[in-house]
């Protein structure tokens, strides 16, 4: 395929051309270009390098990006390096251009987005460029001068044209194979709390930076009189940051801790008659222990 200096577009919204410039953000030199298909690598990512304030980086598909069914073609990409870092809702709008080095000419074969302005990149859209970017064959012929001796170049320019946020947006962040913490709250002298309206075991984190506690109303909660109320509640629930729910389970429940819901549990956990209950062991020379064992499964927090 022959390529003129004047900017050519073809029927999938992409304009080629050649330039004597060299690319102003990245250059990306592979050397034995071959061994990348003989060692089934499918996908190559270059180092990051920044542009317009962010983080990028060139992804080349070798044989064609087989995940759109791409064949007989070079694939190649922009991404952003670092898409976790930014700010859920958080748009980056950028125009870039991708480029070949033309060997034999000295020049660059120059492919870039019909779309004037610029490509959405975000958390679920990290990635755009060129899924035919040039046809193996015309890519593998030394007369062309893209693959010379096992060795090409290509390049990349960036330049982000907008920024913005989507206004509120809520993510839900669910955790594989969650692990359950345990944690022992001992009580020496039960008969000095019998009174009090409720206690709190000492703080414990589970999930990063979250903090607990177990809460015991020894004569009930809510007015419910001949039974011990037991809890599990989020030690400071006012530091949370609004609309943040944590799932958690512990023991045979799942449930939603909130700031407007920083405690569950059982308000009828069980009588005074059984817990006084000499034979039953529960309270043993004053002394009771209670376990809490606690797994978050995931968190919904809100931003904007």
């Amino acid at each position: 395929m022959a390529i003129g200096d004047v900017t050519q577009g073809d029927q999938h919204g992409v304009l080629r051309s050649t330039s004597e410039a060299p690319p102003a953000h990245y250059i990306l030199n592979i050397q034995q270009f071959s061994s990348l298909t003989k060692h089934d690598v499918g996908r190559y990512e270059s180092s990051e390098f920044e542009a317009g304030g962010y983080k990028w980086k060139l992804v080349v598909h070798p044989n064609g990006n087989k995940s759109k069914k791409v064949g007989e073609f070079l694939s190649v990409y922009l991404a952003m390096a670092e898409p976790t870092s930014l700010p859920p809702g958080w748009e980056v709008y950028a125009t870039f251009r991708i480029f070949l080095l033309d060997q034999n000419n000295d020049n660059y074969l120059k492919l870039e987005d019909a779309m004037s302005k610029g490509r959405r990149f975000h958390r679920l859209r990290t990635e755009w460029g060129f899924d035919r970017f040039i046809d193996l064959k015309e890519f593998s012929d030394s007369s062309n001068g893209y693959l010379l001796e096992d060795d090409c170049v290509f390049g990349a320019e960036v330049f982000v044209c907008k920024e913005r946020s989507k206004g509120k947006t809520e993510c839900l962040s669910m955790v594989k194979d969650a692990v359950a913490f345990k944690n022992t709250w001992k009580i020496s002298s039960y008969t000095k709390i019998m009174n009090t309206d409720s206690e709190s075991s000492n703080i414990f984190i589970v999930g990063g930076d979250h903090k607990w506690k177990i809460k015991l109303y020894p004569n009930g909660k809510k007015n419910i009189g001949n039974y011990i109320t037991l809890n599990l509640a989020l030690a400071d629930p006012a530091s949370l940051p609004s609309g943040t729910k944590i799932l958690v389970e512990f023991t045979l429940r799942i449930y939603w801790f909130s700031a407007s819901k920083p405690e569950w549990g059982w308000n009828r956990f069980i009588t005074h008659g059984t817990f006084f209950q000499t034979n039953r062991g529960l309270l043993y020379r004053d002394v009771c222990s209670i376990e809490a064992e606690v797994a978050i499964h995931g968190e919904t927090t809100v931003y904007g």
